[in-house]
């Protein structure tokens, strides 16, 4: 037996009315609801038939039959925007305003490849007027390197702050990593924003990771280490990279930034004194740092007037220090770490040894006090140049003294003498004769 929710096809059969007149009646179900109509050609009836089997169709399949002002494609774009929101938890008015509130249109459409070249090309006026140092510039090409072929075909205004999250925390980068990646990737945006390509800033919702409070005590070389380190860059293209490692070894200057901006006017060996001036210091404040003795002896056999701290024609310098970071396995900034514990441990003064670094005495006494000892220490300060001896300090001039006649021995016997004499005398007596 048929039930009214079985899907029953409509029909039209002719039906004998009370009067006796032949009439055509279409029968069957509709969305539950039984129908029986009756029309007087078969025309009428065919026609009756053809709307109710369109409508069991729309019904079966979820459309309808509605007034609209919407054309046939906003229809579709509406139907798919529905489709896609089925399984979110909010309506689709929400993610609407939500978009009206938060997107804003760029001024200018720049893909992430035409931005690059021109935010590096600013970076290396920064860099020639001795704003950052070439490592620096360096670094951020190559990282935006690996950011041009992430988003490769994007526009600026497509990277959403979720987009770039997943970038900076790809492959599983180590927290210090992430950092790294956000530190250029914050600075490239500002930039975009300031020539009006982008409205809002999509890097102001990632946070930096706090780490500091993770690391232990600073790698360092020991002395011998050390000494093979300078004996060996003695060795290479003359002896030009000296004065580089020497500084960042024996006066702790950072070898990422602060080297590179170092002015050799700066340097003064009259004094024994370095000046790391604002804009050449990583935290922005000046400083002085000790010249000790064996780096006065390692800057007058390799005088910075004929080995510029920086080799102008030397090409490929970053190259060639990697090679030699290599070769001794030496970790980022061991040179100014070894410096730090190295000084700590001679001098025993945190506060001091802050103040040569640039360092907070809280920084010292976590990661530098106790890394090695003070006989450890005393053996790196004698550290001296073997290819190139150096030349002897200038003296200072002393006022010549009168030339003392030796006195006869009875003499001096007699005044050694006198005052065993008087000995006895009192104590006011004793004073008038002295």
């Amino acid at each position: 037996m048929k039930t009214k929710n079985q899907n029953v096809s409509f029909t039209i059969k002719p039906f004998k009315n009370r009067n006796g007149a032949i009439s055509h009646r279409v029968s069957g179900w509709l969305l539950g609801e039984r129908v029986r109509r009756n029309f007087k050609s078969r025309e009428d009836a065919i026609v009756e038939r053809g709307a109710l089997m369109l409508k069991q169709a729309q019904a079966d399949s979820s459309l309808r039959v509605v007034s609209t002002f919407l054309t046939d494609s906003q229809l579709r774009e509406a139907e798919a925007s529905f489709l896609k929101l089925k399984a979110a938890p909010r309506s689709m008015s929400f993610y609407i305003n939500y978009g009206l509130e938060n997107y804003r249109e760029p001024k200018a459409c720049v893909t992430v490849a035409n931005a690059i070249p021109l935010y590096e090309a600013a970076r290396a006026k920064d860099a020639a007027q001795g704003l950052i140092s070439q490592g620096q510039v360096n670094n951020i090409h190559f990282e935006l390197l690996v950011f041009k072929k992430y988003f490769s075909q994007n526009t600026l205004a497509e990277l959403t702050t979720e987009k770039l999250l997943d970038y900076i925390q790809r492959d599983g980068g180590k927290l210090k990593t992430q950092n790294n990646r956000r530190c250029v990737l914050m600075t490239f945006f500002k930039f975009a924003c300031s020539k009006g390509w982008l409205a809002a800033d999509p890097m102001a919702g990632i946070t930096r990771h706090r780490t500091d409070h993770k690391r232990g005590s600073a790698p360092a070389l020991n002395a011998a280490q050390a000494a093979e380190l300078m004996a060996h860059v003695e060795t290479l293209y003359d002896g030009a990279l000296v004065p580089f490692f020497a500084l960042c070894l024996f006066a702790g200057i950072r070898p990422n930034g602060e080297i590179s901006k170092l002015l050799a006017a700066d340097i003064r060996l009259e004094n024994n004194a370095i000046s790391i001036e604002p804009y050449v210091s990583k935290v922005g404040m000046r400083r002085l740092a000790d010249i000790q003795p064996n780096l006065a002896a390692w800057l007058r056999a390799y005088p910075l007037k004929d080995y510029p701290i920086i080799p102008p024609k030397m090409k490929n310098m970053a190259g060639k220090l990697t090679r030699i970071r290599k070769k001794f396995s030496l970790a980022p900034d061991v040179l100014r770490h070894t410096f730090i514990s190295m000084h700590v441990a001679k001098f025993r003064s945190m506060g001091d040894t802050a103040l040569q670094a640039g360092n907070s005495e809280s920084i010292i006494r976590r990661h530098y006090l106790n890394v090695t000892t003070p006989q450890e220490a005393e053996e790196f300060f004698k550290i001296l140049p073997k290819l190139r001896a150096a030349p002897a300090a200038p003296v200072a001039l002393v006022a010549p003294v009168a030339p003392v006649t030796p006195k006869a021995p009875e003499a001096n016997a007699a005044a050694a003498a006198a005052p065993a004499a008087n000995s006895n005398a009192p104590f006011e007596s004793r004073q008038l004769a002295a």
